[in-house]
């Protein structure tokens, strides 16, 4: 930390120039045109005015490579040249880790192989970049991607690795060749063109490779096969060199192929991943919820594939991320789109033609149903469907509204048909999870996610604890609110009784002092340790709850913050096109923690009013008339804080609905 100096880890991915004292840029997390972010070697700090994200150097790294705390110390070690001694490996530990860096070594032997081929053979040059100019791909674009070539001999790699030193059992491990029945090494990749697959920091993890040949019982596309180091379930094609783009446009393009991120790549548009030809997985989704919750699908005309992608609306929408759908011109799909128009050609198409996946699915859908009423019922059921697996209640509700509207069918209708499918999605949940309760959750091996895990059991004995105490339902959902939008700051509107002023003040401090007002304190242990720290972290400028808590180094905390900020929701969303009701995010925010907190004191003064009955009907209290008459005293306490706490409600306007959290 004292090595590190702020100006130099800025440096390595910002242009900075001075400014007075401080040094100054174009923000690396958003997109701006006038720079804003400020960099201050006195304090060793650096702050975006524009997005307010910034810190000190670690802080810096966590957020621009979404990295965890401790490998982003690695990371600054590695610049500076510094030594981290960590704890001694056991044998299987330490023999696992160097297979597994074995593998990776192999990987990128064989990336440089085939990139060397194409550019310095006369096969592959007649054969591979030939290919990729004549796909209109620049020479700069084609090493970028470090694509290649594999030559037609089917041993040449593998013959090639051996002579170098390379173990054949690795080389066969990563799927870059296979071992036939008499023992041989073969090339997996023969003949084809190379796509590397990287991983999230760029460690060349898997291949790609695509025939040239016109033979139509090749298959066009052969992949890596699973391996210790590659689950394509997780990993998305081109997000190493997307993911700041991502970041800086808040937005995600999700594509099919890998040229079709090449080519967009290449005409100007970096926030594009790709599946790599699979369905979409949750593990790829939520590799993009690591850096957006907003994802635009970018379709070709094919109504037959586009029809098999709705699977993957659904997944995206059931792990809170906020879709659009663009469908492209027909007979074009990304690749030739981005080749024959401008950046700014296509960045238009998709402004102008992206429509929220209510509207597409309805348009899709509708071109297949007549009037006929079952048609239509079934039209409906699919989009309900959809909708029923949104976890944010209040982004459920607004797209209910909107599919009210668009389908001409009662609003109320629809609220309930989608209650009754959540109930059957949590009873069916709920199943599974007894049918599994036995079952341990495989540990993680990608090095980039160096996530604890627990058990399901485990995870079952921690919610088995936590539902011994009613209040602990409230005390989860304040600490999450906290989690996602603690720093963020709310208006507290003027209250015209006791002639007090609208103010603004941060959602923790809120909800701090609306529970010291009543001498409320946490019931669960480590509810109220989050509460605490954070409360005494509320001061500092620099504060960001879920980042702060996310890198934690009590790995029970960092956990949990990790399982309540997975659905996160931009609030400001939710109003963007309601044109009845222009309300900021403060307002909403206000609002939303003012509910959390008349709850939770709901919840504390029903808990009180059961114990206080309890008392009145023992036979005990009766028996002692000054005693009987303090509970009752007590009691008609409770019941006029809970009348008070009522009209609080009134008074903002909230309603009884208010409670039902």
């Amino acid at each position: 930390m004292n090595t590190a100096k702020i100006e130099e880890v800025v440096a390595d991915f910002v242009a900075l120039r001075k400014r007075g004292v401080n040094l100054i840029g174009l923000c690396p997390f958003h997109n701006e045109k006038t720079p804003s972010f400020t960099v201050s070697p006195a304090k060793n700090r650096c702050k975006c005015f524009g997005c307010g994200k910034g810190g000190n150097p670690v802080h810096f790294i966590m957020e621009h490579e979404q990295l965890s705390y401790p490998d982003a110390l690695r990371w600054l070690a590695k610049k500076y040249h510094i030594e981290i001694k960590e704890r001694e490996l056991t044998n299987e530990e330490r023999e696992a880790q160097s297979m597994r860096e074995s593998m990776f070594i192999v990987n990128q032997y064989a990336q440089q192989f085939f990139t060397e081929t194409l550019h310095n053979t006369q096969e592959g040059q007649s054969i591979g970049l030939n290919y990729f100019h004549k796909r209109g791909l620049r020479d700069e674009t084609i090493v970028k991607f470090g694509l290649g070539y594999s030559p037609e001999k089917r041993d040449t790699f593998a013959s090639t690795a051996t002579k170098a030193g390379y173990n054949p059992n690795i080389i066969a491990k990563t799927g870059v060749c296979y071992s036939t029945d008499d023992g041989r090494l073969v090339d997996r990749f023969w003949g084809r063109v190379t796509f590397p697959v990287h991983t999230i920091s760029g460690k060349v993890v898997a291949f790609g490779g695509r025939t040239l040949q016109n033979n139509p019982k090749a298959a066009k596309y052969v992949n890596s096969p699973e391996s210790e180091i590659y689950h394509k379930s997780d990993h998305l094609y081109g997000l190493y060199f997307s993911k700041q783009a991502i970041m800086q446009h808040d937005s995600c393009i999700l594509v099919e192929g890998y040229l079709d991120v090449i080519s967009m790549h290449q005409s100007g548009i970096q926030n594009v991943v790709a599946s790599s030809g699979t369905s979409l997985t949750t593990g790829q989704i939520r590799l993009i919820h690591r850096f957006t919750s907003n994802v635009t699908l970018l379709y070709d005309g094919d109504k037959a594939g586009i029809k098999a992608s709705l699977r993957g609306i659904d997944m995206l929408l059931e792990e809170g991320m906020n879709i659009n759908v663009v469908l492209l011109p027909d007979g074009e799909d990304p690749d030739s789109y981005a080749q024959s128009h401008s950046t700014e050609e296509v960045e238009e198409y998709i402004r102008t033609h992206k429509v929220d996946f209510i509207q597409f699915k309805t348009n899709l859908l509708m071109s297949d149903t007549s009037d006929d009423p079952q048609s239509r019922a079934h039209l409906i059921g699919d989009i309900v469907r959809s909708i029923a697996v949104i976890p944010n209640d209040i982004l459920r509700s607004e797209y209910l509204r909107k599919c009210s509207e668009m389908l001409k069918v009662s609003e109320q209708l629809l609220v309930s048909e989608t209650a009754k499918l959540r109930r059957k999605y949590a009873q069916e949940a709920y199943s599974r999870k007894q049918q599994n309760s036995s079952a341990t959750v495989p540990e993680e091996k990608d090095e980039d996610l160096p996530i604890q895990v627990q058990s399901v059991s485990q995870q079952e004995e921690t919610t088995k604890s936590t539902s011994n105490n009613p209040l602990y339902n409230k005390e989860h959902a304040i600490i999450q609110f906290i989690l996602r939008n603690g720093e963020k700051q709310l208006l507290v509107p003027e209250d015209k009784i006791n002639n007090t002023p609208a103010f603004t003040e941060s959602v923790i401090a809120h909800i701090k002092y609306s529970l010291q007002g009543d001498g409320i304190e946490f019931t669960h242990p480590l509810y109220k340790r989050i509460f605490e720290e954070a409360a005494q972290h509320d001061s500092d400028p620099e504060f960001v709850a879920e980042r702060y808590f996310l890198s934690h180094p009590d790995a029970e905390i960092s956990h949990l913050t990790a399982e309540m900020c997975s659905d996160r929701y931009i609030l400001s969303k939710l109003f963007s096109e309601n044109s009845s009701e222009e309300r900021n995010e403060s307002a909403v925010l206000f609002e939303q923690t003012t509910r959390l907190v008349i709850a939770y004191k709901q919840n504390i003064i029903d808990e009180l009013l059961k114990q206080t009955m309890e008392q009145l009907k023992d036979p005990a209290t009766a028996a002692d008339s000054t005693y009987y008459m303090e509970v009752m005293q007590n009691f008609k306490f409770l019941k006029e804080t809970q009348q008070a706490l009522n009209a609080l409600l009134s008074q903002y306007g909230f309603g009884s609905a208010a409670l039902n959290i």
